[in-house]
C-alpha cells in the first residue's frame, strides 16, 4: 500500500467512526509509526479534509443532529480541580463539551476541540492534562474561556447554566 492509499484508508476509517480514533490505533492498523500518522493527517488536512485532533483522537465532525441545541457559555475559574468540576457538571446534566475557546490578545481566537460527552471522556482528558502537566488554554486569559456545548433542549441548558452559576464558574450574560 502506498502513502496515498494509506491516507485514503485513514479517511475511510475516520468516516466510519462516530467516536475519535487514536493515532496509536491508526499506526497499529496501518503498520506505520505514530509520526507517520501525524504527517498523513496533516497532509489530508492540507488537501481540505475536515479532521479534528481531539484529546480522545482524530475525528471527522459529523453534522449535528437537528434536534440538538448548540450554545456557547462563558466561564472563569482556575486549577485542574475546578476544570474537572466544571466539565463534570456539564456532562452530568446532559451536555456535551464540543470545544474550548479563548480570546488571546495577540493571536485572537484560539479554539481546541474537546468532544467530551461522558465521564469516561472526561477522565481521559483530565488524566492527559495531569500527566502532561500542560497548561490549559484558559491559563492564557486569567481563567476566562468559552465552551461550545451541545444539549438536547433548553431545559438541559438552563440546568447546566444554573449549576455553573451556583459554583461561580459562569460569567453572567448581563
Amino acid at each position: 500500500m502506498n502513502a496515498w492509499e494509506r491516507r485514503g484508508k485513514i479517511l475511510e476509517t475516520l468516516n466510519k467512526n462516530m467516536k475519535p480514533v487514536k493515532g496509536t490505533e491508526l499506526s497499529k492498523k496501518f503498520n506505520v509509526s505514530r509520526q507517520i500518522i501525524v504527517q498523513d493527517i496533516a497532509l489530508l488536512r492540507a488537501r481540505g479534509e475536515d479532521i479534528l485532533a481531539t484529546p480522545q483522537g482524530y475525528i471527522i465532525p459529523k453534522v449535528y443532529k437537528e434536534n440538538k441545541l448548540i450554545r456557547k457559555i462563558v466561564c472563569k475559574h482556575e486549577g485542574y480541580d475546578e476544570i474537572e468540576d466544571e466539565l463534570k457538571t456539564i456532562v452530568d446534566l446532559g451536555g456535551k463539551i464540543v470545544d474550548v475557546i479563548v480570546e488571546h490578545p495577540l493571536y485572537g481566537e484560539i479554539k481546541s476541540p474537546l468532544e467530551i460527552s461522558s465521564r469516561l471522556d472526561l477522565q481521559e482528558f483530565m488524566d492527559n492534562l495531569r500527566e502532561t502537566k500542560a497548561e490549559p488554554l484558559s491559563s492564557l486569559t486569567e481563567g476566562i474561556h468559552i465552551h461550545t456545548i451541545e444539549v438536547d433542549d433548553e431545559k438541559s441548558l438552563e440546568s447546566i447554566k444554573e449549576a455553573l452559576k451556583g459554583k461561580k464558574y459562569l460569567i453572567n450574560e448581563e
